[in-house]
């Protein structure tokens, strides 16, 4: 566990135990049901308030180029009046880079916890950004490959991509809704001077998610072409296997009938 920033106090800790999240929500008075998601994990990405609490479930994401998987990670905030409580989950090194940049900004930091939130958030979607644009090369890759001569077939791709997509469009997607809450003044943790900083993250993620639901349709398109093109290669095939047939069965023919 560690005091990231005096004042207003940021605790980080990591792959706590039971004692530590007890301790925490004792010393913070975390809502018992929040402490649960943060003790289980694995949880969706949500912003839900507790009282004068609000909790928030990121999901930061890398892209594994060479594998065309998907790093999702989780990270949970718990946001109060005067103090962030964030818990990482594996060997997250994200939150030290936000802290850098969230100290060199006094203006900010007289905004209270809700500055960290935003740096947290900003951080988070602006990784995002590198992992959509792998995803549309691996697309347009895959798209080249189903209309080119050549005979390869990339259904297990095409399939893995979609896959992909769809993980990726769940851990993002969930944050829209709690964000314009935020970004629109409807939680009092949020001051006035820090609205606009909350609707450019909110700008930000839905452009993201846009061009995420925009690579669903040529997925399918593709998928769909790919199959066609699969099965009128194996129909091809198949003729080409009856006409051998019928050639080699002539000869047999006339030595059946000359015996």
């Amino acid at each position: 566990m560690s005091r990231l920033v005096d004042s207003p106090a940021w605790i980080d800790v990591q792959d706590p135990d039971d004692g530590e999240l007890d301790r925490l929500a004792q010393e913070f008075g975390l809502h018992d049901l929040a402490v649960e998601d943060a003790r289980e994990g694995h949880q969706r990405p949500k912003f839900e308030g507790y009282d004068e609490t609000l909790f928030v479930v990121l999901k930061p994401v890398r892209y594994l180029e060479e594998e065309e998987r998907l790093d999702i990670d989780e990270v949970d905030v718990f946001v109060g009046r005067d103090f962030l409580v964030s818990v990482r989950y594996r060997d997250q090194k994200d939150l030290e880079t936000v802290r850098e940049r969230f100290e060199g900004d006094d203006d900010l930091l007289r905004c209270g916890p809700a500055a960290i939130l935003h740096a947290i958030l900003d951080h988070v979607v602006d990784q995002y950004l590198p992992v959509v644009d792998e995803l549309e090369k691996d697309v347009s890759e895959v798209e080249a490959e189903v209309f080119s001569a050549g005979r390869s077939n990339p259904t297990e791709r095409i399939y893995g991509l979609k896959r992909q997509v769809l993980e990726f469009h769940r851990a993002v997607a969930g944050l829209v809704a709690g964000l314009d809450m935020l970004a629109r003044g409807r939680h009092d943790l949020v001051p006035q001077p820090l609205l606009e900083y909350f609707r450019d993250v909110h700008d930000h993620l839905l452009h993201i998610v846009g061009r995420i639901e925009t690579l669903r349709e040529p997925l399918t398109g593709v998928l769909d072409a790919n199959l066609a093109q699969v099965g009128v290669r194996q129909n091809e095939d198949v003729r080409k296997i009856s006409a051998w047939v019928a050639i080699l069965a002539v000869p047999t023919m006339i030595a059946a009938s000359t015996a």
